[in-house]
């Protein structure tokens, strides 16, 4: 064979070469297109209507507000922020219609229907369009605010349905995919991965929240996320941005948890978690040394509101929570997850760390209440007691009043903050201290004596109340 017919044979097995490793590519990303087939039908598009002062509909209507180079933030998809159009002038005390859009998916044939609770706020009519762009009013069966979960009622027969996915079995870096009405934009299909499982979101301790890299958007809110089985593992709920668009990061409310919340919507009209009755905080490196643990983990316990479970079952101030029914407690927002799926009387092993030794605890889960309670702020009070020069406050005995009102056996309240440890660590006058170096203080003569005897260069835990609010801090003295 000559040279060039060679160099010819050469170039075309390495055509070949290429276009084979084009195919082996091609062939290992996945098809979605029977997935979509197969379940667009049963995805909803929501609009509602609701009725809003003239006052605000004069403006020309609600406007996107304008994120950009505020702190980043976790947002809901402000369907309702989309600019509407009045529909007809008025002044006074007239009203018009405000219009939302949002997505949904039915998951019975008899026309039950998932979406987001804040989809359907507030809202005085429902309306669900189909895939086959017909309409329906739907009811409102319940709605769940801490989930972020409504259940909707439509009334038709043989309607097409979801499949229904385990979402404790989705696996990080599984291919996700998600149909919904961004902007409007009915059956729009975005694709992605799962990018973390069992995120805690702020003021969203219940949910464990599925985060993905899948394009969510404005309309995306309430649809459904889908594993490549083509069932449904979580409802698209929120996303991280700064400018009010996707940046990348999108979460959603596992199925696991929805449809706990749709059954008990179903069943009762409400949604019962279960409670411990104690306020946690995250065990920091420093925490950890001063309360004797190996590394950062758990939950550490820094209030325990009277005659909670937590209370009646013998959990303390300073205990730190490693484990429940022998799932770990890694960090601190893995507890309310743990909790709240539990049943109201169910009996719970609670593994925890007191005064550095390993117990464990089994008390019974209460009901969680339905509004927070605000705990009482202590104010000055006279006896001042001038601490060692080493924190550098000044302290005073809390009154039989405000023991009470804080549920309190002892305590001191901060009257003056000097130059010192005390200001660097940021206390304020005002402040209670329950305990010092793992020690309870009964009295500010109590407070003296613990903290002249403060051991230097290592770290040293003191538990502060603020506004009826409890948190451990650490510090270290360097003499």
């Amino acid at each position: 064979m000559s040279m060039p017919s060679l160099k010819n044979y050469a170039a075309a097995l390495f055509a070949v070469f290429l276009m084979g490793q084009s195919v082996a590519a091609h062939a290992q990303l996945p098809d979605f297109t029977p997935l979509v087939e197969a379940a667009s039908p049963a995805v909803v598009n929501i609009s509602t209507r609701q009725k809003v002062p003239n006052a605000v509909a004069s403006s020309g209507g609600l406007s996107v507000p304008d994120l950009e180079g505020l702190p980043p933030m976790f947002r809901e998809f402000f369907e309702r922020s989309i600019p509407q159009q009045p529909r007809a002038p008025g002044g006074g005390g007239r009203q018009r219609e405000a219009q939302s859009l949002g997505s949904g998916f039915i998951i019975s044939k008899d026309g039950y229907i998932l979406t987001n609770n804040h989809v359907v706020a507030d809202a005085d009519e429902i309306i669900v369009r189909l895939s086959d762009r017909s309409e329906l009013e739907a009811k409102l069966i319940g709605t769940d605010p801490r989930s972020d979960v409504a259940l909707l009622k439509v009334e038709a027969d043989d309607l097409p349905t979801v499949k229904l996915g385990n979402s404790d079995n989705l696996k990080v870096g599984e291919w996700v995919l998600a149909i919904g009405s961004p902007f409007g934009f009915d059956h729009s299909v975005t694709a992605g991965i799962v990018s973390a499982k069992g995120r805690s979101l702020p003021n969203e301790s219940y949910v464990p929240f599925i985060q993905t890299d899948v394009a969510i958007n404005p309309g995306n809110s309430g649809g459904p996320l889908f594993n490549l089985d083509g069932e449904v593992v979580g409802i698209n709920s929120q996303i991280f941005t700064r400018s009010g668009g996707f940046m990348g990061l999108s979460f959603a409310i596992p199925m696991s948890v929805a449809m706990d919340v749709a059954d008990q919507l179903k069943t009762s009209g409400k949604v019962s978690r279960g409670w411990l009755g104690v306020v946690i905080q995250e065990v920091n490196k420093d925490l950890a040394e001063s309360f004797g643990l190996e590394r950062p983990a758990g939950a550490l316990v820094a209030q325990v509101l009277e005659d909670g479970p937590a209370a009646k079952g013998g959990l303390q101030v300073g205990d730190v929570i490693l484990s429940l029914d022998g799932k770990p407690i890694i960090m601190s927002a893995d507890l309310p997850h743990l909790v709240g799926a539990l049943k109201p009387g169910t009996k719970a092993n609670l593994e925890i760390v007191r005064e550095g030794a390993r117990r464990n605890l089994k008390l019974a889960v209460g009901t969680m209440p339905a509004d927070d309670a605000d705990e009482a702020t202590p104010g000055a009070t006279p006896g001042v007691e001038r601490s060692s020069n080493r924190l550098g406050v000044s302290v005073a005995e809390l009154t039989d009043e405000q023991k009470k009102a804080l549920d309190l056996r002892g305590g001191v309240v901060i009257r003056e903050v000097q130059d010192g440890p005390a200001a660097l660590i940021g206390l304020r006058p005002g402040d209670v201290i329950t305990h010092l170096n793992n020690q309870a203080i009964t009295s500010a003569k109590n407070f003296t004596e613990v903290a002249q005897s403060l051991p230097k260069n290592r770290s040293v835990s003191m538990r502060v109340l603020r506004q009826g609010r409890a948190s451990f801090i650490t510090f270290k003295l360097a003499e």
